[in-house]
């Protein structure tokens, strides 16, 4: 088992620093501060995955992958000009590896793991960036505060510096970047802390029989050893000592001494060194190109925040379910002293029209937890059956203690908006992960049923280049939805695409009405949260007229021989029904129900194929798992496939499988570590048991590939590091698809592909 992010006594996160009060939310820097912090665990990003421990050498022997990461920070900002205003930490690097500046692999490998996270709300420059604060803090350094905002290059720049210039010439390319000759040794001694210098790519400095030499004792610890060394005159700094200095290419040696060695003795002093480098890598990666401007705030992590939250029109079209988590900081509050999380909604008008409900609310309790350098994290799930007569508009939220005190939180006085007016309809959408063979169904509600629909799809394509660029570029399709049947107060719309197959699993997906100030839109959505097969809308209502409060913020809708569309107050509404009771189905289609089960010890207790999206119900597992003899639902949005369960599964109580279903919530889906267990009527009866064998069932081939054993994780790093990715519907096959044109891959974890 690999090792995870660190827990650095006596330093907090910025958030703590600072007490600044949370995002008004939805912010422009949300998806970046789920990357950032929300590291390891539950929805964990994964983002420091290779830079953890720091001496993880994920992408070779020798090879620091954190002292990389710095690296390609500053790489990234060197060619800046301040006079003319070009360049800086603009991503521009992917377009410079074979310039003869940029030497070595460790910047193609950096990048090609960076562009894992590329989307339109994540810029390669703030990942650049954002890898100078992970790989800092990783290593035990300073936090480096991190603010957002970065556009991409187009092309690339020139001007980094080589060892062998002059201490004049380091001079004016520092004075370019927009640093004087003390920062420029300060600089230079806070990147340095971190990694060596490698034959390959200095031949002259280090010897080929060597590999390559540290800059200092601790190459692997983010401290001033690389100064404290340097000024007691035992350093082995292969950029001061040794055969550099014969070629002229001992820099750090020069620059270091540049002004008598004042600057370099005052960073001896640890708290100086630690207090220099946070504030000089700041500026670092705030070095941008004119025009670009930062978010005026360092990211910190909210304290309360929604994630993930997602409305669905349920079958019968009568209620809406509202699904997502409430993710709490837990760093100072322990996640044990929460009882619950209580939601509570507002109508369509602002009001609290709840159907049969006595409140509009819905009460969570703790599901998961994940952590990032410095702070750890609580889940909260949320399942609310919302009248479609009513609607929702906003929600607030009120945190209930153990010791009877509660806390509200109600986004800065705004509540937190929700608006039921376009709606992504998962059920009824579908992703080919091989082929990129996309449909999507939305819903839009009908009193803006006039406006244009359209379908907006996020992705990556491959650069079919010759200077190594190993950063594929982002794409956007914009397809018209074709309006379909009116079922209640919504119509739907649906188009088709097809994303580029090997990256299909990093497409967003949005859907906009109107456009402008009259647009409405349902957007940010992972394509690969979309089941492989389109579920059937089950059930007809009435087209009816919508509800709402007000005029002045709807655009003039259209009249259609399908639907009767007004946007006035005085229309009528369809009328809600109570939600079901929940229950677990004795039988599903051509299966019926085992038991209640727990996963295995270490494995899945089902293990030959998987899925996972926020509109799960019993009927679409069984349609994702055809053909094998059992399937099971788990945590209420996961699904698993086998012909045999592991030996360490065991039966469990029924009552134990109590999670609704995501999709459904008259169906329960299993529960945390509890599988709610189906077998086929073709070869077993409703009475039999299923026996666990010790031996799992294994794909023998994936598309072009085939199975070769189960491999441990090689020490301290990966044991595939070119390309990685995490993903809650992960399969063998959109692993191969990721992989292609490598001659390994692997899964772990059951999320995870390598």
């Amino acid at each position: 088992m690999r090792a995870r992010a660190p827990v650095l006594a006596g330093l907090l996160s910025l958030a703590a620093q600072t007490g600044r009060a949370d995002p008004t939310w939805p912010a422009a820097t949300d998806h970046m501060e789920e990357i950032v912090y929300q590291l390891q665990g539950f929805r964990g990003s994964l983002f420091n995955d290779i830079i953890t421990p720091c001496d993880n050498e994920a992408a070779g022997p020798g090879r620091i992958t954190a002292s990389e990461w710095l690296r390609v920070g500053f790489h990234d900002m060197a060619p800046h000009n301040k006079y003319f205003g070009t360049n800086g930490v603009d991503g521009s690097l992917q377009f410079e590896l074979n310039d003869g500046e940029n030497t070595g692999p460790g910047h193609a490998t950096t990048l090609k793991f960076l562009a894992n996270y590329l989307s339109s709300r994540s810029s390669l420059a703030d990942l650049i960036a954002a890898g100078v604060y992970a790989s800092v803090r990783s290593c035990g350094g300073p936090v480096v505060p991190l603010r957002l905002g970065r556009v991409d290059a187009t092309e690339g720049g020139n001007g980094v510096p080589q060892p062998q210039n002059s201490i004049g010439t380091f001079i004016s390319q520092f004075d370019r970047m927009g640093f004087n000759a003390t920062e420029m040794i300060q600089l230079v001694a806070c990147g340095h802390t971190l990694g060596s210098v490698h034959s390959p790519e200095f031949p002259e400095i280090v010897p080929a029989a060597t590999g390559q030499i540290s800059f200092d004792s601790s190459n692997a610890v983010y401290d001033n050893k690389v100064v404290t060394e340097y000024v007691a005159g035992n350093t082995t700094n292969p950029l001061v000592v040794g055969a550099s200095i014969a070629v002229g290419r001992n820099s750090d040696g020069r620059i270091f001494g540049s002004d008598g060695n004042v600057t370099i003795r005052a960073m001896a002093d640890p708290t100086v060194y630690r207090n220099t480098c946070q504030a000089l890598l700041q500026r670092m990666i705030e070095v941008v190109p004119a025009g670009v401007t930062l978010t005026p705030d360092p990211i910190a992590p909210y304290a309360v925040k929604p994630v993930g939250m997602q409305l669905t029109l349920n079958d019968g079209a009568a209620t809406l379910l509202l699904s997502g988590y409430i993710r709490v900081r837990t760093t100072e509050l322990p996640a044990s002293s929460i009882t619950n999380v209580v939601l509570t909604w507002k109508d369509r008008n602002g009001g609290n029209s709840c159907g049969s409900s006595a409140t509009c609310s819905v009460t969570a309790t703790l599901q998961g937890v994940a952590n990032g350098f410095d702070d750890t994290f609580g889940f909260f799930p949320i399942q609310a059956t919302i009248p479609v007569a009513s609607g929702i508009s906003s929600f607030t939220l009120v945190l209930n203690f153990n010791d009877g005190t509660s806390k509200s939180y109600d986004n800065n006085g705004n509540s937190y908006p929700m608006s039921d007016a376009v709606i992504l309809q998962k059920p009824q959408s579908c992703l080919l992960q091989g082929s990129g063979a996309l449909t999507v169904s939305a819903l839009v509600r009908n009193d803006i049923v006039g406006l244009p629909v359209n379908l907006g799809v996020s992705y990556l394509v491959p650069r079919n280049t010759t200077d190594g660029n190993p950063v594929p570029a982002l794409t956007q399709a914009n397809i018209t939805m074709t309006a379909g049947d009116c079922v209640g107060q919504y119509t739907f719309y649906t188009a088709s695409f097809t994303i580029y197959g090997g990256l299909s699993y990093n497409a967003r997906l949005s859907v906009t009405a109107g456009s402008g100030a009259t647009a409405y839109s349902d957007d940010f959505i992972k394509a690969s949260d979309l089941s492989g097969t389109c579920g059937t809308f089950s059930g007809s209502a009435t087209c009816a007229n919508v509800t709402v409060s007000s005029t002045s913020s709807l655009p003039t809708s259209t009249t259609s021989s399908s639907t009767s569309v007004s946007a006035t107050t005085t229309t009528t509404t369809t009328s809600s029904t109570a939600a079901p009771t929940p229950t677990i189905k004795t039988n599903v289609g051509g299966y019926v129900f085992v038991s209640c089960w727990t996963e295995g010890t270490g494995v899945r207790a089902l293990s030959e194929a998987s899925f996972a999206y926020d509109s799960m119900t019993l009927e679409s597992c069984m349609a994702n798992c055809t053909g094998f003899d059992y399937w099971a639902t788990e945590y209420g949005r996961e699904c698993y496939c086998g012909n045999s369960l592991a030996s360490s599964s065991a039966q469990a109580p029924n009552g134990d499988c109590s999670m609704l279903c995501a999709g459904d919530p008259s169906e329960f889906c299993g529960a945390g570590n509890r599988l709610e267990l189906y077998s086929t009527t073709a070869t077993r009866t409703t009475s039999a048991t299923p026996t666990p064998t010790a031996t799992l069932a294994v794909k023998p081939t994936v598309g072009d590939y085939v199975f070769v054993g189960c491999q441990t994780e090689a020490t301290s790093q990966r044991a595939l590091s070119e390309k990685t990715y995490a993903d809650d519907s992960m399969t063998l096959e959109s692993c191969a698809a990721f992989c292609a044109g490598f001659t390994y891959f692997g899964t772990e974890y059951g999320r995870e592909c390598e």
